[in-house]
């Protein structure tokens, strides 16, 4: 198998800058990876383990990224017969311990919302530099019970975290979305962008933060929860995901939506490209 030779990974990236990236940065990679995680869930697969790591920077480009290592991926969908909930604790605590779903840690096969929820937990660490459960990573229950006290509690748990100076606004409203769905729920991928959006006029930005000024608090929105599955997840054609240019360091709260409509049909975008990389 041939394929394209890449530079460094996103996780040496963040260590070299103290383990932070700019804001504008976090939220221009976030809704990259949304596009390629709406490719991938279109194809009937969830890929379980989002992370730095994962993250490879292109060898001529590094504006070029890649998700790498489909390792733990995984069919949610065969046929378009959505896999059922069901709970199993000898298969819990899977995938990466820092960001991996609730689901997971109960032992619940991947799925759609969970991919949201560890970008969601991905998006914060690059943010703020750490998270709540960082002293206690060596046991997977105290993890699950900090993540469980952090989605419960949103928007306050999110905001508390943004003494490092960079508003986490977008980033809270990201994850309340999350929270809204259920199993089998189609993620509204063209909403949860617009949630990460901002003004961009450059390029992916990978130099050492500086402080930032908060933003002011913003209402948690509401989605009312509808009864239905969604199955059968229409095949997408194979095509990359294109990025943005970087945006300002000031990014103003956008105000917040009042509902949702679940599942548009996607769209393409125009930006740079965020490419798919299965590895064996």
């Amino acid at each position: 198998m041939a394929m394209d030779r890449l530079g460094s990974d996103l996780q040496k990236v963040c260590e070299g800058n103290g383990g932070r990236l700019k804001k504008t940065t976090v939220l221009q990679l976030g809704q990259r990876l949304v596009d390629v995680l709406e490719y991938i869930h279109e194809n009937e697969y969830v890929h379980a383990d989002i992370k730095a790591a994962n993250l490879m920077l292109g060898y001529r480009d590094p504006e070029q990224v890649y998700l790498a290592d489909y390792g733990l991926s995984y069919r949610y969908c065969p046929d378009g017969v959505h896999k059922e909930y069901k709970e199993n604790p000898k298969k819990g605590h899977n995938g990466t311990i820092e960001y991996t779903s609730l689901d997971a840690h109960k032992g619940v096969a991947p799925s759609r919302r969970g991919d949201l929820q560890i970008l969601g937990f991905c998006l914060l660490h690059w943010l703020c530099g750490s998270l709540p459960w960082d002293n206690v990573l060596k046991n997977p229950n105290q993890v699950q019970e900090a993540k469980i006290r952090l989605m419960d509690n949103l928007p306050g748990s999110v905001q508390q975290l943004s003494a490092s100076g960079a508003s986490t606004d977008e980033l809270t409203e990201f994850l309340i979305y999350v929270k809204t769905l259920d199993y089998e729920d189609k993620p509204d991928y063209q909403l949860l962008k617009k949630l990460l959006a901002c003004d961009v006029t450059r390029g992916l930005d990978f130099s050492a933060p500086e402080s930032q000024q908060g933003c002011a608090t913003k209402e948690p929105f509401k989605r009312e929860k509808k009864g239905g599955a969604s199955r059968g997840p229409r095949r997408a054609k194979l095509v990359t995901a294109e990025l943005d240019d970087e945006e300002p360091e000031s990014v103003k709260s956008k105000p917040v939506p009042a509902h949702f409509i679940r599942g548009p049909p996607p769209t393409k975008s125009g930006s740079k490209e965020v490419r798919c990389l299965t590895t064996q």
